[in-house]
């Protein structure tokens, strides 16, 4: 079993309900893991034989830059593109979490996570 995890991208984004935070933004963070189907075995040292983190990258940083009230849309908008990237992936999960948020009391962030599979 393969599971691919890209850790703590980070972003300064402009999502949530205040129109503050579409002029101020904000700072957040993204995971993603994606786990190959169970059987699925790397045949040769090629990087077409797996999931390009890069690129999984580059799909948070695209929809990162997408303002959105909810975190929930982006997470939602992230994972369905992560899974676009192969056939091969069984499972995927998207944790988007929000530093700071402008909220009362003391909150060092929150996050949404979702975990869709074929």
């Amino acid at each position: 079993m393969y599971i691919i995890h890209v850790e703590n991208i980070r972003t300064k984004s402009f999502h949530g309900c205040l129109d503050e935070e579409a002029i101020i933004g904000g700072d957040y963070r993204t995971d993603v893991w994606v786990m190959l189907k169970k059987n699925y075995e790397i045949k040769d040292d090629e990087l077409n034989q797996t999931v390009d983190y890069g690129v999984v990258s580059e799909i948070v940083a695209e929809e990162m830059a997408v303002r959105s009230k909810l975190i929930e849309s982006v997470c939602e908008r992230i994972v369905n593109k992560v899974f676009g990237l192969s056939n091969n992936i069984q499972w995927a999960k998207v944790r988007v979490c929000k530093i700071n948020p402008p909220i009362d009391g003391d909150v060092e962030n929150v996050s949404v996570e979702i975990k869709k599979e074929r």
